[in-house]
Parts: structure tokens; sequence; C-alpha cells
């Protein structure tokens, strides 16, 4: 969330289980590992040894259903879970997932949405089906019972015809109770992946549930199903036609998806931005030959000075990460570089062609909004490029070219380790290609290079002082709402800021151009409001003290991020927070820091669950 294509859901967290183990243990740790994609029901259902499912699902954590199941022990070795988001009917007992047909017999969990339910729902009832939920989910088991009553014979086989009338985006885990040694799982437009054990399978929407059994994956491309067994699996299309399996390894630990003695997964992963620069920024170049480490197609050097402008695509914090490069980009590569809210350059009929590359940004590589515009791009034959952090993801897949971001897993659903990666990432791919198009000399490139490698040792130098950030967040923790200021570079910097507050702290915070204060913003400033001004040294620092000193003259409370040693702006602030000097270019990704935890601390002397921000999930598969 970081946070996708026409309708969509919420990555909410799909398990399944089929081995020797008991189900129930397996579903239930599984869900816990995907607590962090954002829930507000979650459920488990179970194939009892005597052939029944039983399905227990409860409103609210995962903790609620544990209490219920201590009394009530759910035995068998094939099981299937879900962490629900509400789209379809408010959070309910009834409307979390499993969800059943008339009898029973076939039970199921769904990411996704599934465009045309009403449609099937009103000709299923004229058929005598009644249901117990308001969601689209509990449509689908009813439609593959639908196909049982028509002649199918196999679960699988009633799933594929089932499936041919739906419209819309699903991953789902299927049971039923006259076939209990097998699941059945399927997938368009939402992530589904199978995990393979020893005699032991885990079908889940993220590989962090199933790190601890297996690092072996499977990954289903859209329209892909699986009928799986404890004897094995077979993969096929919507037609029953068998398809190849490419298996991978999951290359991050569980270890690295544990909190690891921070008291969050957010405050971890803040601290881990250094160790993640480095990963990143060693490996998107190779160190003997200077060429971008690009996977998929090659990125030659020809298509580089083809290129007449890049359309950057991406949403929330992934789309501030891209308006930082696109200053850059502009500033270094001779090109017209802009950048796009991936759900409004859908609907803008952008003009695409071969010399005009997308750059799709993605923590996860499953956001619904930015897979839409790279498969416009695609089908317009613009060349496409994915800044991803999860290989094998959907974005990554469809995209032309992939640069891969090193951050390692991020649980936190306000990403921050992910964004300052993603800004890196960019960076170098803006200098690779102005130095490509012959419009930076090489000696300016490596003095670049050399200052951007520097960076994770100055934000080690920002996170060895919190205290001042500490001090501020007990100042201006009650406020009501908040400005963000910044210019240039740290615009972004402001809109960024202002995001990660508000997502964990529920501050009502505005980013904004500070010239553009001004008019309008400047009408909220009065006493005791907070005004975070980015003002480190740079080209417009002079601009920005003067934005500076038209909120003091209105008695706001001024918060200023300014460099060290800058004795001028104590005078004009309430507040300073100091980072080190960096060029002006790199300034956003130290800035960042401040920021980040500002709005940490501040939520938590507002009493906020930092990890679970209430309404967000981490990956956001929704229009």
């Amino acid at each position: 969330m970081n946070r996708n294509e026409e309708n969509g859901h919420r990555m909410c967290g799909i398990v399944g289980y089929i081995g020797a183990r008991e189900a129930q243990d397996i579903l239930i740790d599984g869900l816990k590992r995907l607590e962090y994609r954002g829930y507000d029901s979650c459920g488990v259902a179970v194939l009892q040894p005597g052939g029944e499912i039983a399905v227990s699902k409860k409103l609210g954590r995962i903790s609620n259903l544990e209490a219920e199941l201590r009394g009530e022990h759910l035995p068998g070795h094939v099981g299937i879970g879900h962490t629900r988001w509400a789209t379809h009917g408010r959070p309910s007992d009834a409307n979390a997932h499993p969800h059943g047909d008339s009898s029973g017999a076939t039970v199921l969990v769904q990411n996704g949405i599934i465009e045309n339910y009403n449609e099937l729902k009103e000709a299923l009832r004229l058929k005598g089906h009644s249901f117990l939920s308001e969601t689209d989910t509990e449509v689908l088991a009813h439609l593959i019972e639908d196909e049982f009553h028509n002649g199918a014979a196999t679960l699988i086989e009633a799933t594929r015809v089932a499936l041919k009338r739906v419209r819309g985006a699903y991953a789902l885990c299927i049971l039923h109770e006259k076939e209990p040694d097998r699941l059945v799982a399927a997938r368009s437009g939402a992530p589904l992946l199978l995990g393979i054990g020893d005699g032991e399978y885990f079908v889940s929407s993220d590989a962090a549930s199933m790190i601890p059994y297996t690092r072996r994956v499977l990954y289903l491309n859209d329209e892909e199903l699986l009928e799986i067994t404890r004897d094995g699996f077979t993969k096929t299309d919507l037609d029953g036609a068998p398809l190849e399996s490419t298996i991978s390894e999951v290359t991050w630990s569980a270890e690295e998806a544990e909190k690891g003695g921070y008291e969050t997964f957010m405050l971890k992963e803040i601290y881990e931005q250094p160790a993640a620069l480095r990963r990143t920024l060693g490996s998107v170049i190779d160190p003997k030959t200077g060429e971008l480490c690009v996977e998929g197609k090659p990125l030659t050097a020809e298509l580089l000075r083809s290129l007449t402008d890049i359309s950057i695509v991406s949403c929330g914090t992934a789309l501030h990460a891209g308006m930082v490069g696109t200053y850059l980009a502009n500033e270094l590569c001779g090109l017209d570089v802009h950048t796009d809210w991936a759900s409004e350059f859908r609907y803008r009929r952008p003009k695409l062609n071969p010399r005009r590359m997308v750059l799709a940004i993605s923590q996860s590589g499953e956001t619904y909004d930015t897979l839409g515009s790279v498969r416009i791009a695609r089908e317009m034959g613009a060349p496409v490029l994915g800044i991803i952090n999860v290989r094998e993801s959907t974005i990554a897949r469809a995209s032309d070219h992939v640069l891969y971001t090193q951050a390692g897993p991020e649980i936190g659903v306000a990403s921050t380790k992910a964004y300052t990666s993603q800004i890196a990432v960019m960076y170098v791919f803006a200098l690779y290609v102005a130095r490509v198009r012959g419009e930076i000399s090489d000696d300016d490139y490596n003095v670049f290079m050399r200052e951007l490698l520097t960076v994770p040792d100055v934000i080690e130098r920002v996170l060895a002082d919190v205290e001042p950030i500490k001090r501020v967040a007990d100042r201006v923790y009650d406020a009501r709402s908040s400005l963000y200021l910044g210019r240039g570079f740290n615009f972004p910097s402001a809109l960024e800021g202002a995001l990660k507050n508000k997502e964990i702290s529920y501050m009502h915070c505005e980013g904004y151009a500070a010239g553009e204060m001004k008019h309008g913003p400047i009408a909220l400033i009065q006493a005791r409001f907070p005004v975070f001004a980015i003002c480190t040294k740079g080209s417009t620092y002079e601009k920005m003290v003067t934005n500076i000193e038209q909120v003091g003259a209105r008695n706001g409370t001024i918060v200023a991020i300014a460099t060290e040693g800058d004795d001028h702006i104590k005078t004009i602030s309430d507040e300073v927070i100091t980072v080190p000097e960096v060029r002006e270019e790199l300034s956003p990704l130290v800035n960042a820091i401040p920021l980040q935890l500002l709005a940490y601390y501040i939520a938590r002397k507002r009493g906020c669950d930092i990890d679970k921000p209430r309404n967000l999930a981490k990956s956001v598969t929704v229009e």
C-alpha cells in the first residue's frame, strides 16, 4: 500500500492447506502472517474426518477467531482460510469468508470483485437458491453448485464452467465434501500462488504465509486453475488444457518478515532503510560493466536514444517516489518526463507509441490501477519498464523490462523502505539514461553515483538521534489538521510526509507546493496550526524561507526540516529537525526519514494501531 484495473479488490489474505498436519493450525498461523494486509473479519473451513466441512468465522481480529476455536477445534488435514476487507456488504460474521453453497458441500474463499454478481445472483434466485450474506463471494459458491446440477462431474470441471460466467477479478481456493482429498485454486486479476512442500501444499495470496514451511512456489497467471492433492498438482486453463509449471524460489527468510525486537513492523522497516538502499544500489548496476541489471527484455541503448518522453504511472507512496524521480530525469535526460496517477492515466486516453516509455512503480507489483495502465501501454505499443519490489508479481510479468528494488519484505501497511528504494532506482535509471543519451559526461555520472552511494551512511546518522523528532511529536500530536510544504525536489517529500501522517495517525494533513500556499491554504493558518516546512539547503531555499515567514506572520506553529548548521532557520521556526547536508537532488532520500518518524511518533502518541491503520490494506487492488 504502499496501495489497483477496472473494478478490483484490496489484497485480503487467502490461505489453503493439504497435507499431513492439522490444517487449522497451519491456517491460523498463515492468516496471522497476513494480518498486515488489512482486514475486518476472518475465518477458516476444515474438511472433517467424517467428510463434512466445518466453518468458523468471526468479525474482527484473528484473536476473536482463535478464542472461538479453543472450545471447538476443527480436526482435519485439508482446509482454507481468509482475512476479509469489506467490499460487498458491511463487516459482519455473516459476510466473513469462507462462504458456502446451499448445502454447505462447496466452500470457498475469494479475493477480488465479481462485477456481474448481482446479475448472477438474480438468475440463481430464480432457480431456488437463497443467500445468507451480502457478498459477491457467496454467489461464486452457488454458481459452482449450479454447475454440478447442470451435469459437471468434478469440482475442477464445475469451477471452470462457473468462472466462464464471471466478469471481474478473483483469486479462489475451494473445498468440496465429495472430493475430500483435493483443493481447487484459480486466479484472474488477483495474486495467488502455490507453496510446494514435502508431501504437502500451501495456497496463498502472499508468500509470507508459507515461508516457515517452504520457499518453493508456483505463481499462477490469469485464467489458470490448480487441482491439488497430497500427491501433486496439475495446472490448466479455463478450457482444461494442461499448462507447464515454473517453480520459483522465495529469496527472503521468515526472520525478515518478523519484527526482530522492534515494537512495530513500521519502525523496523524505517530502520532497515540504510541496508535496503545498499542492497538496492548494489544490485541495480553491474559493477563490472556499468550496465543496468534489467530483467526481461534488454534495455538497449538504441531504445533509450529513440525515446521522446517517459510517463511514470503509480499510486500513493510509489507515485511520490515517481515524482521525485521525475525532477531528476527532467533535469538530466533531455526528455519530457512526467508523472501520472495510474487511476487517471487509464482514463485520459494517453497518446502512447513505441517512442514513449511507460515506467510503472509498485512495491507489491499487484497495484490494480498501475497494472491497468501497464496493459494499456502494452496494447498501444509503448515499452514498459517496471520498478517492482516483489519478484514474479503481476506487474513484473506484464512489463517488458524490470528493475527490482531490494527492500525485502515490507510488512508495515504504510510504505517506508520501499519508498526510498524506489527513489534510488529511479535515480540510477535517470543517470544511466542521461549517460547513454550523451546528456551528461562520464565524470558527472561518476560523481553523482559516488554521492548517491553515501546516502545510506547519511540516513544512519539521522536514525541515530530521534529525540528531536519525538519532542516535535509531543508538541503537535493533538492537532486536528496540519500542512506540509515543500518546493522543487522536496514538493513530493511534502506530499509523502502528509500521506504518512494521515495514514497512521489519522490527523488531517495536506501536502502542498509551498509557492501555492498563498492561493488558498494560507486561509487555514492560525495559532497552533502545525506547518511542516521542508527547508533544506538548495535552489529553492530562500523562497522556502519566505513561505515560512508568511506562516509565522499568522501565528502558525512552524516545524522546519533543515540542514545542519542552518542558524537562520532557527530564528523563524518554532521547532527545527536537522539533517546532514547532501546535494539538493539527494535531499528527498534523507528528508524522508524524519518525516516518516514524525508520522510514527505522532501516531504512537495518539494511541493508533500503527501496523494496522484503519480502512487500509497493504496492496490496493481496487479502483
